[in-house]
């Protein structure tokens, strides 16, 4: 048997859960996407040659603030004093772009939505910034990658 559904009560209506309950921890997740696009793209993008300027450095502030933002955008999420979020790029093909985000905090629940968002954001970013020179471009695979928890 499948575990309930921590966002739906006892009469299916939606509803944020309670964390209250949990002890504080130290927690982190990663998550990646990868932005696609031509490798002469992907050349300007990582050379800072870009018609609307460098689209690296955008897209790193974007999913920074995005994370900062999570709760504002999906509606049961909890709203999160996060300690740090890193966003960084790996080119790891000649068409693809790895984005990388990692969320920190001290709380009663995870980050996985911030890194997922931060990740998502950036690839938003990067399109946005490259979709005047380049008409297939692609974001795929967001996922998380890992979660972990510690006692403090």
């Amino acid at each position: 048997m499948a575990d309930p559904l921590t966002h739906i009560d006892e009469q299916g209506r939606a509803r944020m859960v309670d964390v209250g309950h949990k002890p504080p921890m130290r927690r982190s997740a990663t998550a990646a996407g990868d932005f696609v696009a031509a490798s002469e793209t992907l050349d300007r993008l990582v050379a800072g040659n870009l018609p609307k300027g460098e689209a690296l450095a955008v897209a790193r502030v974007a999913g920074i603030q995005a994370a900062k933002r999570t709760d504002a955008l999906i509606p049961m999420c909890h709203s999160l004093p996060l300690d740090h979020v890193n966003v960084d790029f790996q080119r790891v093909a000649p068409d693809r772009l790895r984005v990388t985000a990692t969320a920190g905090l001290v709380a009663r629940t995870g980050v996985e939505m911030e890194a997922l968002t931060a990740v998502s954001v950036a690839c938003l970013t990067l399109y946005d910034m490259t979709k005047a020179i380049d008409k297939n471009l692609r974001i795929d695979a967001i996922t998380l990658v890992e979660k972990n928890k510690q006692p403090i």
